[in-house]
């Protein structure tokens, strides 16, 4: 996928226009979010299981080179190969491989993020092997030729009249000549055309939710069941994950799982969860003779040790884009590469540079949302922040965001000035836009007014009325806070 995170703001204004997008991403907040709080709600031991989750995955993160050795091991042991892919040119090409060698010609593929990371799509359609995702959303937006809007629901931003159309485009060649109306009988009828190409499939590729270095195991979980019937049916299984996937034990794996579902979709379970380990065995009765894992590297190594580390212990629910208010107003492909909302806005810059997804991290309000429902208590807008000190250190903001952050710095390191412009800038505005009480255009804030008025200042300031109110100017520290800005999570 070419990236356009850097065009941002262009993307922002195209889906802002989009009514039928607009329709769509009205699902999220319908769906998603209650169903994630009535979870949660409905399990007492919920924010104990999201310490413990978190815990899991720093563990994992502070010891990874032992668990991906353990891991490797216990692979190896049970039959499988593990192959290391420092880059994602270096994954696409392990995989090509593994292709040729097999003679393959068609692959059926499980919805993975991590392939739309590395492009595999692409890649193996340039050396004429034909992909075919099999998870629906996936299905859907690979005949729109469209990149997923959304890390568990791709297809989200699709009408089902869009779909109904694609269906009738693509499908006419099965003889289908009416369009359908009905979501179930879209279904079905992707499901007609896709049995064929699991029974005809030369190799089959999944992504995987955790990796358990305890017994060399891979963990799916999908609500469709074609993970299934990806990784079972064809002679060779190809599995593609980020080495931060691993989890130590099954018991770990476990309490990563009743997080999981439940913040990414409401459920207690999702209705397929599949352990795979290693190949086909003598007297299975299906499954792959061969077993192989591909674990991508792709820039998470350097992310270790740094103020970007916490990122790492995404589970990639999606729980973060389902609550943020600007992943709501503009969708997923907004955001211009794979991974979309506050995740994507602190993942990409690591991942592809913040030099070309600088307008990521500064596409936040800050309202926390982000952080209160992840399932792994990932700090996203301190990273986002620090994100945004680095984009300022190496001189990428425009000029005159910079000379303005530049000006407001230096009345905020003195205090008696800042005090006086806030009032003399309060009572000028306050004057200027008692008529109706707004401004719908204002010097240096076209990056406001351009989209909605600017309310004029009425009234004292909260800083006056605190005083007024014979409150103390500064609040009390806490004997048991520290002095670093730290906390438990």
């Amino acid at each position: 996928m070419q990236a356009t995170s850097h065009q941002f703001k262009d993307n922002v204004k195209r889906a802002m226009g989009d009514a039928e997008l607009q329709a769509s991403l009205s699902k999220i907040k319908n769906g998603f979010v209650p169903k994630r709080a009535a979870a949660a709600a409905a399990l007492p031991e919920f924010e104990t299981l999201r310490d413990e989750a978190r815990d899991i995955k720093n563990h994992v993160l502070g010891h990874l080179d032992i668990y991906l050795e353990r891991f490797t091991a216990e692979v190896e042991a049970r039959g499988g190969h593990v192959h290391w892919a420092p880059t994602a040119a270096d994954a696409r090409r392990i995989i090509i491989d593994l292709a040729r060698e097999s003679g393959a010609r068609t692959i059926t593929k499980s919805k993975s993020m991590v392939t739309e990371e590395i492009a595999l799509n692409d890649a193996l359609e340039q050396v004429g092997i034909e992909p075919i995702e099999t998870d629906l959303g996936e299905y859907i937006i690979q005949l729109a030729k469209e990149p997923p809007s959304h890390i568990i629901a791709p297809a989200i931003h699709k009408t089902k009249e869009q779909v109904a159309e694609l269906f009738l485009r693509h499908h006419g060649r099965y003889g289908k000549t009416q369009r359908l109306t009905e979501p179930t009988d879209m279904v079905r009828e992707a499901r007609e055309v896709l049995r064929q190409k699991y029974l005809d499939a030369d190799m089959g590729i999944t992504g995987a939710n955790f990796l358990v270095a305890e017994t060399g195991s891979i963990i799916l979980v999908t609500n469709e069941g074609n993970a299934d019937l990806t990784l079972a049916l064809p002679k060779r299984h190809v599995v593609v994950a980020g080495i931060e996937k691993l989890v130590p034990t099954l018991e770990d794996a476990s309490t990563m799982l009743r997080v999981l579902a439940r913040s990414a979709t409401g459920q207690e379970f999702s209705s397929y969860t599949t352990l795979v380990t290693g190949p086909k065995r003598d007297g299975d009765l299906d499954g792959p003779d061969d077993f192989h894992i591909v674990l991508l590297d792709n820039g998470r190594s350097g992310m270790i040790g740094t103020e970007f580390q916490d990122m790492l212990r995404c589970i990639r629910c999606g729980a973060c884009m389902n609550h943020c208010p600007v992943y709501n107003a503009v969708g997923g492909h907004a955001y211009g590469w794979v991974y979309p909302g506050p995740m994507g806005a602190v993942l990409t810059p690591a991942l592809i540079g913040v030099d070309e997804a600088g307008h990521l991290p500064n596409a936040s309000t800050f309202c926390g949302r982000c952080e209160q429902v992840c399932p792994v208590r990932i700090p996203l807008p301190r990273m986002m922040r620090a994100w945004r000190t680095r984009e300022f250190e190496r001189g990428l903001n425009p000029t005159g965001q910079r000379w303005g952050l530049g000006l407001w710095a230096w009345f905020a390191r003195r205090p008696r000035a800042y005090r006086l412009l806030s009032r003399t800038g309060a009572a000028v505005l306050g004057r200027l836009g008692r008529g109706n009480g707004r401004f719908r255009r204002l010097p240096l804030a076209g990056g406001w007014t351009g989209v909605r008025d600017l309310p004029a200042p009425e009234g004292r300031s909260f800083v006056a009325a605190w005083k007024a109110d014979g409150r103390p100017t500064a609040m009390p520290i806490s004997p048991t806070q520290g002095t670093t800005g730290s906390t438990k999570s």
